[in-house]
């Protein structure tokens, strides 16, 4: 004890006699920290609820609100739209806490950061995939959580999101009598994106596409596809007029 206490005389010592730029700050207390958080968090000044929810985790990584105060920084930069902030502060809880309780709601708030960030079906840089693999992990990996059905409903609106992107190079490519990659896009509709409402048109889109470089055969067979799954569709009636 006497040494402890001779090595904090000696530091307060060399402390004064620098003057500021040498000053020893201690660390403030988690529990200060955390009410200037939530009091900034009430108060709807995100940014800096952000900042001192970070705080309390990088000053305190051990303590048992380390998880929370993670959790809580993620939130915080999402309702400042800060998304890459909340994805970095939502990788670092994955990263450190994977067993936490909050994961759910972790796998959710990284969706929705991505979510969020889905735009122009003509601009999207690929945001609503990312937005997808999120969700899909987290019905997958915890199916009876209180998030899985809105992710659910999500995951929905994302694939027919993805499958309108695939439909719009599609016709593009049609456009520009540039068959193949035409070809190629809509089979990936017929094939990956059953469930949405883009499969008739795409069904439609191949029988013209195989027609246009006379291959009446494999056009035949997705307008039979298209009759035999889609018989009441606008797609369908267009096949006969």
């Amino acid at each position: 004890m006497k040494k402890l206490v001779t090595l904090l005389v000696v530091a307060t010592t060399l402390a004064a006699c620098g003057g500021k730029k040498n000053e020893i700050i201690a660390e403030e207390p988690l529990e200060q920290i955390y009410e200037n958080a939530y009091a900034e968090f009430n108060k709807k000044h995100y940014e800096k609820a952000a900042a001192e929810f970070l705080k309390a985790e990088t000053q305190y990584p051990s303590s048992p609100w380390a998880a929370d105060a993670l959790v809580m920084a993620a939130y915080s930069q999402y309702l400042d739209k800060d998304f890459a902030g909340a994805i970095l502060a939502a990788d670092r809880f994955m990263r450190f806490h994977p067993g936490h309780p909050d994961v759910p709601y972790v796998l959710y708030l990284r969706g929705m950061c991505y979510y969020r960030q889905v735009s122009d079906v003509r601009r999207e840089p690929g945001m609503s995939t990312y937005a997808l693999q999120q969700f899909q992990q987290l019905v997958q990996r915890f199916p009876r959580s209180p998030y899985a059905k809105n992710a659910e409903n999500k995951i929905i609106i994302l694939k027919n999101y993805i499958a309108g992107k695939v439909m719009y190079a599609a016709r593009n490519d049609m456009r520009r009598q540039n068959w193949p990659s035409a070809i190629s896009h809509l089979q990936s509709v017929v094939a990956d994106a059953q469930e949405t409402v883009m499969t008739p048109e795409a069904l439609y889109r191949l029988t013209e596409c195989y027609t246009a470089i006379g291959v009446p055969e494999q056009s035949a067979g997705y307008a039979e596809m298209l009759r035999k799954n889609f018989p009441d569709n606008e797609w369908t009636k267009k096949l006969d007029k």
